[in-house]
């Protein structure tokens, strides 16, 4: 029985991730299946080139909600249901992956940038900030959202690291989920580092050809 709170709760976290944001707020709003045009990446980025601000503002905090939503309520509620820190780990990585795989839509799913971004505030709130401000940097001084988002992934499991010595108590297990994040994230974004090594990745803030 030990071991069926944690499987139930790494299930549903999965099942929240699955839920394809950019494909179902693009049909609420009438816009265009975002799997139809442009990099046919299932998220917030691809929805922005259907000319809705709106809509890509809505998919991008729904997508980083729920990677946030079952983090948080594990942490929360989880230790009476003795859910400890693998049991975390395991839905915010069950979250990401859901987003990657979602089995609600033929596994075909977004890069997990923004979901990823809601797992890491849920995981610890001042990594999200770190996380959030070498997004920024990157993409202020270079101009590529791939970019930013590469460098941010690969950099926020020695963040969390690091925070063990200076704010808080790194688990080993929460660390373990973010690096493999991180390599998925590197993997979703394999197309765009080949453009970057081209010089073919479109800037932030560029008009398409």
């Amino acid at each position: 029985m030990e071991f069926v709170y944690p499987f139930l709760a790494t299930v549903a976290a999965y099942l929240i991730g699955s839920l394809s944001f950019a494909v179902l707020v693009s049909r609420l709003m009438g816009l265009n299946d975002p799997r139809t045009y442009g990099s046919k990446n299932p998220g917030a980025t691809n929805v922005l080139r259907s000319g809705n601000k709106a809509a890509a503002i809505i998919t991008l905090l729904l997508d980083a909600l729920k990677g946030w939503l079952p983090v948080v309520v594990v942490k929360v509620w989880g230790e009476a249901w003795g859910l400890g820190d693998g049991t975390v780990a395991l839905v915010g990585f069950a979250a990401f992956l859901g987003h990657l795989f979602p089995v609600f839509f033929r596994f075909q799913g977004g890069k997990g940038v923004a979901t990823a971004a809601g797992v890491i505030i849920a995981f610890e709130p001042w990594l999200g900030l770190a996380s959030l401000a070498t997004w920024l940097i990157v993409a202020f001084f270079f101009r590529y959202s791939s970019l930013a988002s590469i460098i941010t992934a690969v950099f926020a499991p020695f963040f969390y690291l690091f925070g063990d010595r200076v704010v808080w108590n790194a688990p080993g297990v929460i660390a373990l989920s973010l690096a493999v994040m991180g390599l998925m994230l590197v993997w979703r974004h394999a197309e765009n580092i080949n453009r970057l090594i081209a010089g073919k990745e479109s800037k932030l803030g560029a008009k398409k050809k």
